[in-house]
């Protein structure tokens, strides 16, 4: 529990009833006027004195302790405890909201400091060992002079951190009960320069705030922005700005890469700055961390993983299983790891028929892998080498994935469903600059594409809104000649695709473009293939799908799913904590939604998007990965992230009064679009509900200075490379500040859900979204390779694509990326019930909770209509991905608050 520091002289001494009894006996003579006179010169010259009555209030404190969440680090908890038995606790001294400080000694206005408590029965709580919360008694000597608390001081004097959760004061007088909600780890004293303070979960525009708990307010932002300056520790929490410098290594030849950020050329958002010291080759490039240290990466310590989310397995795990387990196999086992020899091949990653070589290397193989990487990819029956689950695509019909119905589905009810346009002129043209790169027009023409359009002629149907084009052509030409001097050998794709009268998508062309033998300046070489069933021809097409389905997993790899949510969101999580208060209503909105995500990234700088790193090894992109993100972020345009105007930019919806939501969808059976509107439709609801209770009109909004700065940041250095671009909204109204909060929380919780949960049930077999091809479509001249694809289609297929090595990497990957930890908090949860003090607010929340569940009845019942073809296909994969709620695990649905994984 908690009691009251005070030294033995400071105690007040207590007056019996008797002498407060003769005290009001003695003073009955009514004081005349010099004695009021006389008092009130007292008052002026030596300022009022007088008791304040004592009163006990109770309340509780809830932490965790470093030891359990640092897997037992049973030395801290020893260490904690000599401090306590020597003196050394941990204190609270709260700050009135009400009563100010007349002798704070900088002579700023701050609230009255309470007398300190110390924390005292730390070493008698019994804990457990697994972790959880513990919880303490709280009990303070409390004093009218006090009045409200509106914050606290806490001080740790133990050797370890802690992580406080809350605190809570059950009934403080003429206020009730007090809660602070807290989230954060405390330090030891040592570490900080000033007081850490926390509030109550009140919330506060900055003008609002109470006079004396502004000094506050405004240092802890100070603290939080930082000085720029030095190399970030653990325990700083400081949110600042860095390129993307990170990434690459001068000082190896193989790796070196551009610094992506901070140029014309190579523009990016920005990522949380480490301040490491620069390589010795580029003082430019920021020094990478060996693998060993990798987990030392600084994020701001409230931004790491919770001690639920299975952190290690992602950021050093993986580098684990690229380094070590992974080549270690490959040199034990058969001499055809490198191939999958037929389809029966892949189904073993799912039988556990890889087997695990027994013997000393093996051994040494394992002391390298953490315990729960162990757990994730060594099944305890010992059968084998990665037993993954049974991948949706293919749990009801092993060969429905190859069909063209599955192939078109999934253009608007997979993993990308969010690239697909309406073809608005024949033949599709390009954008790219004809004085660099020639004509790129495509040469697919009128008789490749009459016989399947049903009878009907090509202007028909385009007029008719019903031919679509899923285009990978502009994104990737510039890049095709350069890729192809690596092992990756690609094309840049265009799909055409009709609209059939059962609402599903039929593809009907497919161009295959490579640059010029001569030079870019002088086009591109175009190969048009078209559907067929039988003979060489009907393994071209099969290999043409597969060239557009390797396209489409790169550029949603690095596009649709790092670039769009990941990378554009960090900087609005660096903006939110350096400008906006802990105590700003839009802080307390927005800040669920940032939950894990600079953690999520820093952990993929380390291993996943660098030199040589998993999507690097994996992908046809290759060593040109961030360099092609970063010219398509050229093109990012912020208020375009909203759904509804993405869909009608797109050509899938336009507006319409009369339709729900107010937009008409083109294909009517499109359940990213139909299940996303639902969902964006609700999030701006509850942000409308939100704003309106704190701004009643747009000067608030102007005048809000927070609010101002924090926009002005996001622009100007969050997103700096696209800062003059004229799309930048502003905010200047109450409907500007409901619509851009809409946009971040649609894209940090609904867009990445879409776009992230569905990797495993589709691309965790590999067949149906390999993610490179090794060679090309052989010409007929060439007698071997066109043999090969004449007499054995499956096995020239199986040698195009994503070999056995990367594909057990790419799987590995996409199996965590797919998965719900045990702490995810879902859209329409919240981590504490009572996260704000404000009666409407969560009101309103609840109402946006239960809207939430309406939308999930609805998705699950338009799931049982045969009607919508699309949400169920020839493979059966229902579309769930926009359902808000999930359990743990690999369940292809579900809606965290957050860019979490």
């Amino acid at each position: 529990m908690l009691r009251p520091f005070i030294s033995k002289k400071e105690v007040p001494k207590k007056e019996s009833k008797k002498s407060r009894d003769t005290d009001t006996e003695t003073h009955t003579e009514k004081p005349t006027c010099m004695d009021n006179l006389f008092r009130k010169f007292a008052k002026l010259v030596f300022g009022e004195k007088h008791e304040s009555k004592k009163i006990i209030v109770k309340g509780k404190v809830v932490l965790m302790k470093k030891n359990l969440l640092d897997f037992n680090d049973l030395g801290a908890s020893v260490l904690d405890r000599a401090h306590e038995f020597f003196g050394q606790h941990i204190s609270i001294q709260f700050v009135s909201a009400t009563h100010a400080d007349d002798g704070s000694s900088d002579k700023k206005l701050k609230g009255k400091l309470g007398e300190p408590a110390i924390l005292e029965d730390w070493i008698s709580t019994i804990t457990p060992l697994t972790a959880a919360e513990s919880t303490y008694e709280v009990t303070f000597d409390w004093s009218e002079e006090m009045g409200l608390p509106g914050a606290f001081i806490v001080k740790n004097l133990h050797h370890s951190q802690f992580y406080l959760m809350t605190l809570t004061l059950d009934d403080v007088p003429g206020y009730g009960e007090v809660h602070f909600v807290c989230n954060s780890w405390v330090y030891p004293v040592e570490n900080y320069t000033k007081d850490r303070v926390f509030f109550t979960n009140k919330a506060y525009l900055p003008d609002e705030t109470p006079e004396l708990l502004r000094y506050y307010r405004e240092q802890e932002l100070e603290i939080l922005r930082g000085n720029g300056t030095g190399m970030l520790e653990e325990w700083d929490r400081v949110y600042d700005y860095a390129l993307y410098n990170d990434l690459g290594d001068p000082d190896d030849k193989k790796n070196v890469r551009p610094v992506i950020g901070g140029s014309s050329e190579y523009p990016y958002p920005r990522r949380g700055r480490t301040g490491r010291k620069p390589t010795n080759s580029d003082p430019k490039t920021e020094s990478r961390l060996f693998l060993i240290e990798s987990y030392k990466i600084y994020v701001p310590r409230d931004e790491r993983f919770g001690h639920l989310k299975r952190s290690d397995f992602l950021s050093y795990g993986l580098e684990a299983i690229l380094k070590f387990l992974l080549p270690e196999f490959q040199s034990l086992t058969d001499a055809t790891l490198d191939e999958f020899d037929n389809f029966e091949d892949f189904m073993k990653l799912y039988n556990g028929g890889i087997k695990l070589p027994e013997g000393p290397v093996l051994e040494t193989i394992l002391k390298d892998i953490p315990l729960q990487v162990v757990k994730e990819l060594i099944r305890s029956d010992g059968e084998g080498l990665s037993r993954y689950s049974i991948p949706k695509v293919i749990e009801a019909d092993p060969l429905a994935w190859s069909t063209d119905e599955e192939f078109a589905r999934e253009m608007v009810a997979g993993l990308n469903p969010v690239v697909i346009k309406l073809l608005k002129e024949f033949p599709p043209t390009s954008n790219l600059d004809e004085k660099l790169y020639g004509d790129q027009t495509s040469s697919i023409r009128s008789h490749h594409i009459e016989e399947h359009l049903d009878g009907v002629d090509v202007q028909e149907v385009l007029k008719a809104n019903r031919l679509f084009i899923l285009d990978h052509h502009d994104s990737l030409m510039p890049y095709v000649r350069r890729l192809n001097e690596t092992s990756s050998k690609i094309y840049a794709t265009r799909t055409l695709l009709l609209l059939q009268t059962d609402g599903t998508l039929k593809p009907i062309a497919i161009e295959l473009s490579l640059p010029h033998p001569d030079g870019d300046h002088l086009g591109a070489i175009n190969k048009v293939c078209t559907p067929a069933k039988d003979g060489v021809e009907a393994a071209i097409w099969k290999l043409a799908k597969t060239y557009v389905t390797v396209n489409d997993s790169g550029v949603h790899q690095l596009i649709s799913h790092w670039l769009n949510t990941h990378a554009c969101i960090e900087p609005f999580i660096i903006a939110t904590n350096r400008q906006l208060s802990v105590l700003h209503p839009i802080y307390k909105l927005l800040h669920p939604h940032f939950r894990d995500t600079m953690n999520i990234n820093a952990s993929a700088r380390v291993v996943l998007i660098n030199a040589g790193g998993i999507l690097e090894r994996t992908f046809f992109t290759g060593p040109y990965s961030i360099e092609i993100c970063s010219k398509i972020y050229k093109n990012w345009v912020f208020p375009n992230q909203a759904l509804p105007k993405d869909l009608i930019l797109r050509g899938l919806a336009v507006e319409d009064s009369d339709s729900r939501h107010g937009l008409r969808l083109l294909i009517e059976d499109y359940p990213y679009a139909v299940d996303g509107l639902e969902i964006w439709s609700a999030i701006k609801a509850w942000v409308e509900d939100y704003c309106k209770f704190y701004y009643k009109d747009d000067n608030m909004v102007q005048n809000d200075a927070e609010l101002q700065s924090w926009w002005k940041e996001v622009r100007e250095e969050g997103h700096g490379d696209l800062k003059d671009e004229p799309w930048w909204p502003t905010v200047s109204s109450v409907q500007d500040l409901i619509d851009n909060c809409t946009i971040i929380i649609w894209v940090s919780s609904a867009l990445h859900a879409a776009v992230n949960f569905g990797q495993y049930p589709y691309a965790g077999y590999p067949p149906n979204r390999p993610t490179l091809t090794r060679r090309l479509i052989p010409e007929r001249n060439n007698t071997l390779e066109y043999k090969e694809l004449e007499e054995d289609p499956e096995k020239f297929f199986l040698k195009t694509v994503t070999p056995q090595l990367q594909s057990l990497i790419s799987v590995s990957l996409i199996e965590i990326l797919s998965r719900h930890t045990s702490d995810e908090i879902y859209l329409g949860q919240r981590e504490c019930p009572g996260w704000t003090m404000d009666a409407e607010p969560l009101k309103a929340f609840e109402k946006f909770g239960e809207r939430l569940k309406e939308i999930e009845e609805r998705i699950v019942k338009m799931n049982e209509d045969e009607r919508l073809k699309n949400r169920y296909g020839p493979a059966k994969v229902r579309y769930t991905l926009l359902m808000p709620s999930s359990e743990e695990g690999l369940t292809g649905r579900g809606i965290p608050n957050s860019v979490s994984i």
